[in-house]
């Protein structure tokens, strides 16, 4: 039985929601496809917590259709969203972008050179080809597409006319604070900003001088949300409204007029009776007392005939080895950033096995090393029949989706093993394919590509991510002076060492070789257990073999590092 068959019989996080939403499908919509919905601005950099807005419902959409039923993920570019502020950081933007803070998403410039047409279609393309790597299948609706064509017209007028109602619910939170909330650790700015998001959740709710309006114009002159409505007719539907920033003002009928959006605390529950959302997680900053997650439950029955979703809160994705992430900083991790060192399987296990309200870190640095042992170690288990159900599940929503498996590297060789082959190799596929060959002699690798992609993300993660200094040089010409001044012991190891390269050259071989030589100085086996003082005599004499071979205490781990080197270069490197 394929491993993606097999999910339905566990009790993981992501089948319990399933079950959760499939009972409220049937008894909301009867005979519909189950609706699940996820909201992403693209105000600039989609980072790895915005990605869990998607892969939260994904992962339930996707155990859904394994049990054959018919899902709708709705992916909800909010594209019409206001430009807030000039993100920094990023390439061919500069200052002078500040004059379009206000305009929609998709009236913003794309930054220089970039071949798409504006802002908003700049940042949802390296989403767009991250999701598709990933296996989400998703009904991508642009808001821009769905407020210009007039989609909500019925629901903006009716909202209007029930803006009284809709004052007095939003009225209940204005002044209401909220209790403190209970932390396992204190949040800095970054974090707090980083699961902001776009900053919908603080958009003004539609309060003016003139009264109470769940709508907001863009002006007609400049494109700028900077608007007030002065008056509204709700026979008529004239609507007047002047600019507070160009000064220009005009009368529409609204029943006509396109050129506006339901402010955010009221579009969010508009769209879930529009659509039939049974089930959209959302941050912490949409999920506190009074914010739009709980204000959008109090709107959405009385307004607008809907249901809240089921909406778990998510907790905030940590970066490993960079800074934290924000959506307005330049350099923000994003999903296409992390799927050029990883393989979409790795990622897609990250979300899936924490539940949403779990924090985790995405590694960018040496974690990444630790992260794919114990995913490959899982791998096994899952071959020989000893892992645990919920590990399971979440192994089998990491490889694959109800349409099948995800493509795979064939030959999986360690990544820290590809790693440091790639970082000795500075980029030469011959030279890589020379030591990968050599790994193992019973079973040669024929081609790089049996390697692929696991390896090209490796090498990408070496040159990007690992600082130069800590990259490694192999010496050129034998260090005379240091193997000068080796005592007997020093030289009997060297010795030992290369006496032994030609009936160990292999992956296996030189790891027991290399651990095996201060044993045998010892008077021991070579497979003899170690102790603490062996544990001490084998760290001397690795620092030994890196200063001869590196120049430095440290490097990659020695096996790799021999295989890499050559068996005749390092004889000249250790013999002198």
């Amino acid at each position: 039985m394929p491993i993606v068959a097999q999910s339905n019989e566990t009790t993981d996080w992501v089948s319990r929601y399933a079950d959760e939403v499939i009972e409220a499908s049937e008894r909301r919509a009867p005979g519909k496809p189950v609706v699940v919905a996820s909201g992403l601005s693209p105000s600039g950099p989609i980072h790895l917590g915005n990605l869990r807005e998607v892969m939260t419902p994904h992962l339930v959409a996707d155990e859904i259709r394994r049990r054959g039923r018919t899902v709708r993920h709705v992916l909800s570019w909010d594209d019409y969203d206001r430009y807030r502020k000039v993100p920094a950081g990023i390439d061919g933007v500069d200052e002078s972008w500040a004059e379009h803070i206000g305009k929609p998403l998709t009236s913003v410039p794309a930054p220089k050179g970039s071949p798409y047409a504006n802002w908003s279609e700049h940042f949802k393309a390296a989403m767009t080809e991250a999701l598709a790597e990933l296996g989400v299948e998703y009904d991508g609706i642009s808001q821009t597409g769905q407020y210009t064509a007039g989609a909500y017209r019925e629901q903006i007028l009716h909202a209007m006319r029930h803006r009284g109602d809709i004052d007095a619910i939003l009225g209940q939170y204005r002044t209401k604070k909220a209790p403190p909330k209970k932390q396992q650790k204190p949040l800095d700015e970054a974090e707090v900003e980083a699961a902001e998001g776009s900053g919908a959740a603080a958009e003004d709710d539609g309060s003016t001088a003139a009264g109470y309006f769940p709508y907001k114009p863009y002006c007609g002159n400049c494109e700028k949300d900077f608007t007030t409505i002065t008056s509204y007719d709700d026979d008529s539907t004239e609507l007047a409204y002047t600019c507070d920033v160009c000064g220009f003002g005009e009368t529409v009928r609204l029943s006509e007029f396109n050129r506006g959006k339901l402010v955010w605390k009221v579009d969010w529950p508009m769209r879930w009776a529009y659509e039939g959302v049974i089930f959209e997680p959302s941050g912490v900053d949409h999920s506190s007392p009074g914010s739009s997650f709980q204000v959008g439950g109090q709107i959405v029955g009385p307004i607008f005939g809907g249901e809240q979703p089921i909406g778990p809160m998510y907790a905030f994705v940590g970066i490993s080895g960079m800074a934290k992430m924000s959506s307005s900083k330049g350099g923000v991790p994003t999903g296409a950033d992390a799927l050029e060192i990883m393989e979409p399987q790795l990622l897609r296990w990250l979300y899936a096995r924490r539940r949403p309200n779990q924090s985790f870190k995405i590694a960018f640095d040496q974690e990444i090393q630790r992260l794919y042992d114990e995913w490959d170690k899982l791998g096994a288990k899952v071959a020989d029949g000893s892992v645990l159900p919920a590990d399971a599940a979440a192994y089998a929503r990491a490889v694959g989706t109800a349409a099948g498996e995800l493509p795979a590297t064939p030959r999986a060789l360690p990544y820290r093993t590809l790693a440091s082959v790639a970082d000795i190799t500075g980029g030469h596929a011959d030279q890589a394919l020379r030591i990968l060959d050599e790994l193992d002699p019973e079973r040669p690798l024929g081609s790089l590509d049996e390697a692929r992609p696991r390896f090209d993300k490796a090498e990408a993660w070496t040159l990007r991510y690992v600082p130069s200094e800590a990259r490694t040089v192999v010496r050129e010409e034998p260090d005379t002076e240091l193997l000068g001044s080796l005592d007997e012991r020093g030289r009997e190891s060297l010795r030992l060492l290369l006496d032994g390269l030609d009936s160990h050259w292999s992956l296996d071989g030189l790891t027991g070789l290399v651990y095996g030589v201060p044993k045998v100085l010892a008077g021991l086996a070579p497979d003899a257990k170690p102790t603490a003082e062996l544990k001490a005599a084998q760290r001397e004499f690795f620092v030994l073999l890196y200063r001869l071979l590196v120049g430095r205490d440290t490097g990659p781990r020695l096996p790799t590092l021999l295989l890499a080197v050559g068996a005749g270069r390092v004889r000249k490197l250790l013999a002198g």
